[in-house]
């Protein structure tokens, strides 16, 4: 945690270079000579922007020709990956999309394409844990006095999200479930005015990313009770996961993955799966991805694919357990 702020400027120092021209490679074969767009549904900023430059800087040096990230933003990534799918079948149009493209189509009443069959999924790049944590007015230093405060104060305790169906919304409607504790849900308008407000004490306690709750912790304006994932993170080893804290069977990872539009050739979605595989070996990519605390997964194509069906059934169930519902 004591390094936070290196790893800060370390990380800014990897996006500038991210957004320079990319470096060219005379030998790379297969995709022509055009530019190749990175669609980013999300805004730029995000999580998954900061790793779509990174990861674009080593695209272009793979293929030989410059690739461009472009954040085509609104309802909850469904406005860019709209344009991803209707994009000419050839490689030259990839998204990196985040766990709310198999969270919509439960939350929306209807979007102009299926999560599924309308992608060729590439590579689930990594996760992305969140932490739970507390403003330190609420009585509650472990996971476990939490849960034992809401179960005392039924309904009393509020937490907030980024939203309606967000992940993480769904993460402690998870940990609600898995603890049987009542308590009420806030929803904001992304993680900026949830932050703000857990801060300042409006709402008592919620998961965010651990790059966004990591300095504020370390300052102490915020205290730290448990990460969503299955293993520590990284950059915050000393807390301990939900699992580890009496809910064994509670893990929420949010992702990013690599996708195309269905029906890219087997030969170009191979190629775009060795280039990530590259692209993550990198140093560059590596400390990119650590310091941020992001676990690389790297997947192969069939794997991903399978992948995104699960993470569907999954985040429907708990979207209907939630009852998060938007137009």
């Amino acid at each position: 945690m004591h390094s936070f702020s290196s790893k800060r400027r370390l990380i800014g120092a990897m996006m500038a270079a991210a957004l320079a021209a990319p470096i060219f490679n005379a030998s790379a074969q297969g995709f022509g000579e055009k530019t190749v767009r990175l669609i980013v549904p999300l805004a730029a900023g995000s999580t998954v922007d900061a790793i779509a430059r990174v990861m674009a800087n080593q695209y272009a040096k793979a293929m030989g020709h410059p690739v461009v990230v472009e954040n085509l933003v609104g309802a909850g990534g469904i406005t860019g990956t709209a344009q991803l799918v209707r994009a000419p079948k050839d490689g030259m149009t990839i998204g990196m999309v985040s766990s709310n493209h198999v969270i919509n189509p439960s939350i929306y009443k209807s979007i102009p394409f299926d999560s599924i069959k309308d992608i060729a999924p590439i590579s689930i790049i990594g996760t992305v844990p969140l932490v739970l944590v507390t403003h330190p007015s609420v009585p509650a230093t472990s996971l476990k006095e939490l849960i034992a405060l809401a179960k005392a104060k039924p309904g009393e305790l509020n937490y907030g999200s980024a939203g309606n169906g967000s992940s993480l919304h769904l993460a402690t409607e998870m940990f609600k479930s898995e603890a049987g504790i009542d308590i009420r849900h806030v929803p904001y308008r992304g993680t900026g005015p949830l932050t703000n407000d857990l801060l300042g004490g409006q709402v008592q306690f919620g998961f965010v990313s651990v790059t966004a709750a990591a300095p504020h912790i370390k300052a102490g304006k915020l205290r730290a009770l448990a990460v969503s994932t299955s293993k520590r993170a990284s950059i915050m080893p000393d807390v301990p996961t939900v699992a580890e804290q009496g809910l064994p069977n509670y893990s929420f990872d949010a992702w990013i993955a690599l996708v195309g539009p269905a029906g890219l050739p087997a030969a170009t979605i191979s190629k775009l799966y060795q280039d990530t595989r590259t692209a993550l070996a990198t140093q560059e990519v590596q400390e990119s991805l650590a310091s941020q605390g992001i676990m690389v997964i790297g997947s192969a194509p069939d794997v991903a694919a399978q992948f995104f069906k699960t993470e569907l059934d999954k985040h429907t169930k708990l979207v209907k357990q939630s009852g998060a519902r938007l137009e």
